[in-house]
């Protein structure tokens, strides 16, 4: 039978003769106050304690202090001259596009030449001017398609070209456009050996930029805001990018030296600036006296002793 000692264990060995078995006194514990029986004590580290000091005061100030740094950057930015909140790195000191003036609008110069702009020359003396009636020395400075379209002319690669007038220049675009297009179809001109074919097209297709070139009667007041830098004085006409840019005062009067026949002449600074937006650059010289003119002579300047030629192939 077992008993209880004088030091505080339990007797287990049943009695006089056997062994003694002791079991040891539990260790001291903490009290769980909700479950009611003893736990061990979590040791308490640095954050937990700060939390349960302060308590909701301790997830306050992280956020506060955060609050306080992004109101003085916001402050910085501010204070930046020309700078946007929200711009990159790049864009700081740009002032916004919408803040920006709206930009003037100018009359389409056409495609900048790849190769430099060809035209004749001014002349060294400038010739009478024609009555003053005889055409408008300043238009509007814009031009407007004149809309429409012709058959294919001729065989070999089609070339589509796009014939303009300056607006307020008090020509009729229609009559204007089948001068050109009489002049490209006949078989003396470009496409005279089948190299290649010509159609005119309306504004459809120049709004689309499906044409080759453009045909484009101006004004002299007006030459050079379309031929910049080219140098025509207002006198004469000139090729600039895809553009054969017809002079109004040569279109209307012709040269001195074509005594009067405008017709002829007309043929042949549409064919001479039409040959440069072809892409023949050179302005070859008169081969001989009494000889036709070559097509690309700078016949408005002058014949050379050369008879006037309105055609590439005559």
């Amino acid at each position: 039978m077992s008993g209880r000692r004088t030091d505080g264990r339990v007797d287990l060995s049943g009695g006089p003769g056997r062994p003694v078995r002791v079991r040891p006194a539990p260790l001291a514990a903490a009290a769980d106050p909700v479950r009611g029986r003893a736990r061990a004590r979590t040791p308490e580290g640095p954050v937990r304690g700060f939390v349960r000091r302060y308590g909701w005061r301790a997830y306050a100030i992280p956020f506060l202090t955060l609050v306080t740094l992004f109101a003085l950057v916001d402050v910085a930015v501010d204070a930046t001259p020309g700078a946007e909140v929200g711009a990159t790195s790049s864009e700081a000191g740009l002032s916004s596009s919408q803040d920006a003036p709206a930009a003037v609008a100018l009359p389409d110069p056409g495609t900048p030449p790849a190769a430099p702009a060809q035209g004749d020359a001014e002349p060294s003396e400038q010739p009478a001017r024609a009555e003053a009636d005889t055409y408008v020395e300043q238009g509007a400075g814009t031009v407007s398609v004149v809309d429409g379209s012709s058959p294919v002319y001729g065989s070999g690669p089609l070339r589509r070209f796009v014939v303009e007038v300056e607006d307020g220049i008090e020509v009729d675009g229609a009559v204007f456009a089948q001068a050109v297009e009489g002049t490209l179809a006949d078989s003396r001109s470009w496409g005279g050996r089948g190299d290649m074919s010509f159609q005119r097209v309306g504004v459809t297709a120049a709004s689309a930029g499906e044409f080759d070139f453009r045909v484009s009667l101006v004004s002299p007041g007006s030459m050079e805001t379309y031929c910049p830098g080219v140098g025509t004085g207002g006198y004469t006409s000139c090729r600039y990018g895809e553009r054969a840019v017809i002079n109004l005062a040569r279109w209307m009067t012709a040269v001195p030296h074509y005594e009067g026949d405008v017709e002829t002449y007309r043929r042949y600074v549409v064919n001479h600036e039409v040959g440069h937006a072809l892409g023949n650059r050179a302005h070859p010289p008169c081969p001989g006296p009494g000889q036709l003119a070559p097509v690309m002579q700078q016949q408005t300047l002058g014949l050379e002793g050369c008879t006037k030629n309105a055609w590439p192939y005559p």
